[in-house]
């Protein structure tokens, strides 16, 4: 990459159970340098832990900060209606000062569906859906009389207001690891959030700071898996893909010997059948020193594109002196 895209930092509010909390973590991001603050949108506690509901919470944050900017990480498009959930982005854009981005999935979990009693529908449709709200999206942000009719949203002559202060919308993230929602991603998005979890186990995830860990199959976190889902967002997106910012949520481990904290690593996820070697190389694995971190950041900035990395709240402190050195490097 001969023009590298600046880093980015951002912190996953994940572990705040009230105001005190939610702003103390974004106060000490601030502090430290990160760019984003994000929240996840999930009602039920399985499998991520309770969780603030995203716009509240986000709203919130916006109005105690001057210059971290807020992001949902992200919404899920089947738990709202695109028209409502534009106004209320639109607003929060508004009111933060246009310090707001949009991050947007498809929805995964099917437990989730069937407690709030929402049809689960097949992948095919769900991302098909998807991609009919992201006309819906920005025709509302850009139009004074937005009019749109679809298989799944109809919309007439919608004015709706505010407009976001960011134009012609605020940056769109989309949440995604298979082909079809990378390639919609591709074409449309600002800013594409890899998912790592393994194929066909969208759960497969490590939740640190809230005690469980959630499936032990670390194949989507591997570089030939990381590596094919942007080769894929590449052929995609042809001559837009350096417009792209390319987003993982990555872990950081301090430490003096490199091996011995990755083997541990491996025991606390459950990980067999796998060696201590691909565990270094993996994206968003990093570990070692802060020069070591910061080096191997740029290295696969250089191999991948990859250049914003959120990090869970508990590591704030952690991740704080690598964000030091490299943000808008």
């Amino acid at each position: 990459m001969v023009n590298p895209r600046p880093f980015r930092f951002g912190v996953l509010g994940e572990s705040a159970r009230s105001a005190a909390e939610l702003l103390n973590a974004a106060r000490r991001a601030e502090i430290a340098g990160y760019a984003t603050f994000l929240i996840r949108d999930h009602f039920i506690e399985e499998p991520l832990g309770h969780q603030l509901a995203p716009i509240a919470a986000l709203a919130t944050v916006a109005a105690a900060t001057k210059t971290l900017r807020v992001g949902s990480l992200v919404i899920c498009n089947d738990y709202r209606h695109p028209v409502v959930l534009a106004k209320e982005v639109a607003t929060l854009d508004v009111l933060s000062g246009g310090r707001f981005e949009l991050g947007l999935g498809a929805g995964f979990s099917r437990p989730e569906y069937e407690a709030a009693g929402l049809p689960f529908d097949p992948p095919g449709v769900r991302v098909d859906r998807f991609a009919e709200a992201l006309q819906v999206f920005k025709g509302l942000f850009d139009t004074e009389a937005f009019t749109f009719s679809g298989r799944f949203y109809t919309v007439t002559k919608v004015d709706s207001f505010p407009k976001p202060v960011q134009r012609p919308h605020p940056p769109i993230l989309v949440g995604a690891g298979g082909r079809r929602m990378l390639s919609i991603a591709a074409r449309a998005a600002n800013i594409i959030g890899i998912q790592t979890a393994a194929p066909g186990n969208p759960l497969a995830i490590s939740n640190r700071s809230a005690g469980r860990r959630i499936g032990s199959d670390p194949s989507g976190l591997l570089a030939e898996s990381i590596a094919e889902k942007i080769g894929w967002i590449r052929h995609e997106a042809g001559s837009r893909f350096d417009a792209i910012e390319l987003s993982i949520v990555s872990s950081v481990v301090l430490a003096e010997n490199r091996w011995e904290a990755a083997e541990r690593l491996m025991r606390q996820r459950e990980w067999d059948g796998i060696s201590v070697d691909r565990v270094l190389e993996m994206p968003s694995i990093f570990i070692g020193s802060v020069d070591q971190i910061a080096n191997e950041m740029q290295v696969r900035r250089g191999r991948y594109g990859i250049s914003y990395h959120v990090v869970r709240d508990s590591g704030i402190e952690t991740v704080a002196p690598i964000v030091s050195r490299l943000a808008g490097v």
